[in-house]
């Protein structure tokens, strides 16, 4: 992963955690149609962030999550900083 998709990724990670979260509000902040920054697609694929179903409710009301593997992540990236 380059620099800047890291730091995105570690920023994207911040935002998530920092309140609760949808999954309607994540793709309206954080999905891109650009093929460099696809720092939604690849938490998501890489483990650090999950979609957790409210039952009955549309998609776009999951709730986004840190995995054990984002928290990790996030922890390592703010003990350097």
């Amino acid at each position: 992963m380059d620099d800047a998709l890291r730091l995105l990724t570690i920023q994207f990670l911040a935002w998530v955690e920092s309140a609760p979260r949808t999954h309607g509000e994540a793709m309206a902040a954080w999905r891109t149609s650009c093929p460099r920054l696809p720092v939604w697609e690849d938490a998501l694929d890489g483990g650090l962030v999950r979609l957790e179903p409210v039952p009955g409710a549309a998609m776009a009301d999951s709730a986004v999550a840190l995995t054990p593997r984002g928290e990790a992540l996030l922890a390592a990236f703010a003990a350097h900083a």
